[in-house]
């Protein structure tokens, strides 16, 4: 018997707004309000606003939060400085990647974990196992929040009209408590699509209020409300990878050109050590397959699990394509044989259904902001 996908807080607007809603990760989330397109490009050039209370926050706390969570991650968990937030993976014994995160440090002992909405049980129910013999407390708090994101040029203006927050003081991947039209809420300067932006956790019973409040103030800036198709794309553009996409239980860190973020230095053992540091030198005798960008040279548009080819030899695979509003072409991410992953290799091609579509390399992302 299939389980009915869960609603948000928002998911009456959604309907209200002509949303077309899509079971997503066992959410009901919208994908689009109209034109994924115009949602796009309002994002790129003025603002979006989006539902994201799929995701999963998990809260570790405890005199030895800091220390469980380095043994539980592959980052530098207790060098974060309160306020601030960092992106790392958790990983198996083996060293493949269970998912990819943001962690929060909201106070001295507090920390958020926030998990991809399709690993959230995965990555509690690991971390949970781990926290074994550490002085530290994991909660599951996936129903204490919902998610709202503001994304884009005008993401700051917007915002600022409706808090008294320092946002000019707010970096990037840092986070501080406010309130936000009249609504507590911990604002965090990060996003998932290659703009300047705020995600918004805030209680489930106060984000109707919030919601309309920020489309209020971002009426007069072309905010919109955005779906899942267009965080697609943007994040795509930005060169993000997408788990189960780029990142997979079969992928190391480091297979996914992401080694920046295991850190050997660390004090301590923590899970997957051992496999990592053989991954890591493999990584460096023995390059495995490159995470490139490929840009199309006709229309046709590549999907997840096309082949790579070249001089009609597979030397890859996509894992996420899609027309590119912003380039005016069919984009794609590949992971392709170290000897073809130069940008500018000539003679590469997408195998579309039979028909060898040629496409350029090039490097990530397809897509940076200009600051």
């Amino acid at each position: 018997m299939s389980t009915a996908p869960r609603l948000t807080a928002l998911d009456a607007l959604h309907r209200s707004l002509g949303a077309t809603m899509t079971d997503f990760a066992g959410w009901d989330m919208p994908l689009r309000y109209a034109s994924e397109r115009d949602e796009h490009n309002a994002v790129r050039t003025r603002a979006g606003l989006f539902d994201l209370s799929h995701m999963g926050e998990i809260t570790v706390t405890g005199p030895a939060a800091a220390a469980f969570l380095n043994f539980a991650l592959v980052g530098n968990i207790g060098t974060v400085a309160v306020g601030r937030a960092r992106y790392t993976m958790i990983c198996a014994e083996d060293g493949g990647i269970l998912d990819d995160l943001i962690v929060y440090r909201l106070g001295e002992t507090e920390y958020m974990v926030v998990a991809n909405a399709g690993n959230a049980q995965i990555v509690l129910d690991a971390l949970t196992a781990r926290a074994e013999g550490f002085d530290a407390e994991v909660r599951d708090d996936r129903d204490a929040y919902a998610l709202l994101a503001v994304q884009g040029p005008e993401s700051s203006a917007i915002l600022a009209a409706v808090t008294d927050a320092d946002l000019d003081g707010l970096k990037y991947y840092a986070g501080l408590p406010g309130t936000v039209a009249g609504v507590p809420a911990l604002i965090a300067r990060t996003g998932y699509t290659g703009e300047d932006g705020f995600e918004l956790f805030v209680a489930p019973e106060h984000a109707e209020q919030l919601w309309k409040a920020l489309t209020e103030a971002g009426a007069s800036h072309g905010l919109i409300p955005c779906g899942l198709s267009c965080r697609d794309t943007l994040r795509l553009e930005a060169g993000m990878p997408l788990y189960g996409h780029e990142l997979t239980t079969a992928l190391t860190p480091f297979d996914a050109g992401l080694g920046r973020v295991v850190k050997f230095e660390k004090e301590g053992d923590f899970v997957g050590r051992k496999a990592l540091e053989a991954a890591a030198e493999r990584a460096e005798t023995a390059p495995p397959r490159k995470l490139v960008g490929l840009v199309a040279e006709g229309r046709r548009v590549p999907r997840a699990g096309f082949s790579v080819t070249a001089g009609g030899e597979v030397i890859g695979e996509v894992t996420s394509g899609a027309p590119s509003p912003t380039l005016g072409k069919p984009i794609a991410m590949a992971y392709v044989d170290a000897a073809h992953a130069t940008p500018g290799t000539a003679g590469v091609a997408v195998d579309i259904r039979g028909s060898h579509e040629p496409y350029e390399v090039v490097a990530l992302p397809f897509y940076k902001r200009q600051k």
